[in-house]
């Protein structure tokens, strides 16, 4: 099918399963990593059209696009990434949404001791978050130090760390205040790991078959919430970059440069700031049409430029991440 053609479906009408797809095998090593930590409680999985654990329900839905290598492409066509399309990605999240199940399968979030060390989980979902990337009162795990978006994901984060039979996290986290709630989890999984879970539903929330919308309205909507108002790129910052002198407009044009080099700057950009890579795309486009409008050329030689110009977008994503608005995942 034609891409056109895909984004005319409806979810329901995927006829997609877990069980036929490379998830399944992944599934199964979540399961065996919970096996040698002796725990044995199991959240159920399904597919719906992205990650998240509902409240209530220990278990996790799983995105469409990864039971599927063509939708896969088409999920990288539409916001040029895949979120665990790669098998280290995706056993990252598993395990982090494992977390959130197990969290609700024991009513964990509701003890004294959890909401000491990681704060209320009534706390209000913020749309944004300001991470401090020095403070080591948290665990690195997941993008853009995502345990500090909420208690529930500082949880979330500090059960993946700890979960891998392999995991050095008493080494690796030696020293750091984050190392008190590592040594909680290990406690409390020990605790509780022949119990019965208290919360037991199977419920699948907004599996595929439930879902009526078409997948170009999904990819609509998605685009809009990654699509973040950034600063305006100063007409100043692209002047020191290109060149408006007329013994430059025989060289290349700025816009020209910047589409050729904009895949590159995009992968480089995302790998240092942890931003998406839809909204450093976006950053791109305009600077792109801003070098159209102003009619610049480059005025030194094309590597300067293209590595000038990766620190320049770098500069304003990581200025703008810091300054509060880090979008905290759907």
């Amino acid at each position: 099918m034609t891409d056109e053609e895909l984004l005319q479906l409806r979810f329901c009408d995927l006829n997609l399963s877990i069980e036929e797809s490379p998830l399944q095998a992944r599934i199964e090593q979540l399961y065996r990593e919970l096996e040698e930590r002796g725990i044995q409680f199991r959240p159920h999985f399904w597919l719906s059209d992205e990650w998240f654990s509902p409240d209530g329900v220990p278990g996790v839905a799983i995105p469409f696009y990864l039971a599927h290598p063509r939708l896969m492409r088409l999920e990288r066509k539409q916001l040029l990434e895949v979120e665990g399309g790669t098998k280290l990605s995706c056993m990252k999240i598993l395990r982090h949404e494992t977390g959130h199940a197990i969290d609700t399968a024991y009513s964990l979030r509701r003890k004294k001791d959890y909401r000491e060390l990681f704060g209320r989980f009534s706390k209000p979902y913020p749309q944004f978050y300001k991470p401090d990337p020095q403070t080591r009162d948290f665990v690195l795990h997941l993008e853009m130090w995502y345990a500090q978006a909420h208690p529930l994901e500082d949880f979330a984060e500090t059960f993946a760390v700890w979960l891998p039979p392999k995991s050095r996290w008493r080494t690796r986290y030696q020293d750091w205040p984050a190392l008190k709630k590592l040594q909680y989890v290990d406690q409390t999984m020990s605790q509780v790991a022949q119990q019965k879970p208290s919360v037991r539903s199977r419920r699948q929330v907004e599996k595929l078959s439930q879902i009526r919308r078409r997948l170009g309205t999904h990819y609509t909507r998605r685009r809009d919430h990654y699509g973040m108002n950034y600063p305006n790129v100063f007409d100043k910052d692209l002047g020191k970059l290109f060149s408006c002198e007329r013994h430059h407009r025989r060289n290349p044009t700025a816009a020209a440069s910047l589409s050729r080099w904009r895949g590159e700057i995009r992968r480089v950009v995302a790998h240092w700031t942890g931003a998406y890579s839809y909204t450093i795309d976006q950053v791109l486009q305009e600077m792109i049409e801003r070098c159209r409008e102003l009619n610049l050329h480059l005025g030194s030689p094309a590597e300067t430029c293209k590595r000038d110009a990766m620190i320049l977008v770098a500069l304003r994503t990581s200025s703008y991440l810091n300054a509060g608005n880090r979008r905290v995942m759907m």
